[in-house]
């Protein structure tokens, strides 16, 4: 589930060549993971064309076209850049391959059945330009299906970002660790199916380098998530409020409201307020209704212990009386999830947001902002520019909060640096009330008592999930109805005997 940035995966190379590795024997493991890759997706007699670049990469292609014609395939090979100026580890594998090197002019996709993309790797920090950019073009638009060596040529490894013009491959052979532009967008859109090969960099060795990105996977927070017990009753697994809007704008809430529920929580209520009552009442059977007359009242419902975490913001509103009731909620010192208008009443002042949530720094707080949202919020900060993952982690280190910056590669950052990109979203998730349900999920998990960052990553996962099992067509209210299935299986993937509860194993 590490993440390495390309400094990191440098450093992870440096050491193990440090420690006695050859770093041609590196780049053999490579070239042969990306051979047997290609063997297993194509054909012997299949025609292959090696696209090389002049940097490491294009080593790695270089050992790729040598194993493939020792196994008999047709290999042809093309170099960008002269073969005499290749350095290193790349010039060796350039010697070692016996056949034709060929100039980008003779690209001709017609003779091939497959294409090895080894142009750049995932190092890539500047536009494509020139020759390179017109041979991705070419081979975009030859329609072949290509194989990248670790990272299709013109997306940057770090942010997803296409750098001027990239190649599209239906096989990713990656190495030692997926990189984070393997999963942000666009960058994932390039990937095809992603395969990691072991090159012989010890797990060791990656975690002395200390990755701080990570694949948002229950293997990051499993062995935080809540599993009641036959023991346990309803007021163990927390009392969870939601916080309603006014009148003709509840049912947001009320689906955050259901989807707590459905997410564990042992009972659910929604604060209304007076002229939104019965219109809440109505709509909700299992969650309980409590009248919310002001913004003093809430103060005095959540100074009862047992209502163990709050959620606000979906159609809340943005006037002062919902300003008053998210200042009450934070003063409150309660575990707290900020979404919609709840981080829209702050816009332009995050600052003002950071001093109530900072003034009680162990109390957590999780802020499920949508990219529209978080521009607001921020509006007017210093160093908003950079990718997902990098706004993110500079968003979560100011306002002193887990920030989950939703989207198709949603990101969720803590204030120590520590991030997971999320990869398991389908696309007819975004529909509307659909961040309104992982409000409800990311408050139930407070409510249990999982830490923020992996409250809100798995409140993250569990809601890919959920889209996944209801599939194309979902409306938001389905979402929740899906979660029980959702859970049962992340159960069984964690070892828990369902019968009693009990953990087998701890992950």
């Amino acid at each position: 589930m590490d993440l390495l940035t390309t400094a990191e995966m440098a450093e992870a190379d440096r050491r193990t060549i440090a420690a006695g590795t050859p770093g041609i024997a590196l780049m053999d493991h490579a070239g042969l993971a990306v051979a047997d890759t290609a063997a297993r997706c194509f054909p012997l007699a299949t025609p292959a064309l090696v696209v090389c670049g002049p940097g490491n990469n294009g080593g790695d292609g270089f050992v790729a076209a040598r194993i493939l014609a020792q196994r008999g395939y047709p290999v042809r090979l093309i170099l960008v850049g002269a073969r005499e100026r290749l350095k290193g580890d790349a010039a060796e594998a350039a010697a070692r391959f016996r056949g034709d090197v060929e100039s980008p002019e003779a690209f001709d996709s017609v003779r091939a059945g497959f294409i090895i993309d080894a142009l750049f790797g995932a190092g890539l920090d500047r536009p494509v330009e020139g020759a390179a950019a017109d041979l991705i073009a070419r081979i975009d638009r030859s329609g072949v299906p290509v194989v990248a060596v670790d990272l299709p040529s013109g997306i940057n490894g770090d942010t997803g970002a296409v750098m001027g013009a990239a190649v599209r491959a239906v096989e990713t052979v990656t190495f030692c660790r997926r990189k984070p532009g393997h999963l942000l967008l666009p960058g994932r859109m390039h990937c095809g199916r992603i395969r990691v090969a072991d090159i012989g960099i010890a797990d060791d060795t990656v975690a002395a380098v200390g990755p701080r990105a990570f694949a948002n996977d229950p293997d990051l927070w499993g062995r935080y998530f809540p599993v009641p017990t036959l023991l346990d009753h309803k007021y163990v697994r927390g009392h969870a409020v939601m916080v309603s809007g006014p009148r003709g704008r509840t049912g947001a809430i009320r689906m955050a409201a259901r989807a707590a529920l459905r997410a564990g929580a042992g009972l659910v209520t929604v604060a209304s307020p007076l002229d939104a009552l019965d219109e809440n009442a109505m709509g909700l059977t299992a969650v309980m209704v409590r009248p919310l007359a002001e913004a003093a009242a809430l103060s005095e419902l959540l100074l009862d212990a047992r209502f163990r975490a709050v959620g606000l913001g979906p159609a809340l509103g943005t006037g002062p009386e919902a300003a008053a009731l998210v200042d009450a909620a934070l003063a409150a010192g309660r575990p707290a999830v900020l979404d919609a208008d709840a981080l829209t009443i702050f816009a332009g002042r995050a600052g003002d947001l950071a001093h109530r949530i900072q003034a009680q720094p162990d109390r957590p707080v999780v802020l499920t902002p949508h990219e529209g949202e978080f521009a607001r919020l921020l509006a007017g900060e210093a160093g908003g520019a950079g990718s997902k993952l990098e706004r993110a982690r500079r968003a979560a280190a100011r306002l002193g909060a887990v920030v989950v910056l939703k989207g198709g590669d949603s990101v969720i950052a803590a204030p120590d640096g520590r991030a997971a990109i999320t990869n398991n979203a389908p696309p007819w998730l975004a529909t509307a009330g659909s961040g309104d349900v992982l409000a409800g999920i990311a408050t139930a998990l407070l409510c249990q008592g999982m830490p923020a960052f992996e409250a809100a990553a798995a409140a993250t996962w569990l809601h890919g999930e959920s889209g996944r099992e209801a599939g194309p067509g979902l409306i938001a209210e389905d979402l929740p109805e899906v979660l029980p299935k959702v859970t049962c299986a992340l159960y069984e993937r964690l070892d828990v005997d369902l019968a009693t509860g009990w953990r087998t194993t701890l992950t």
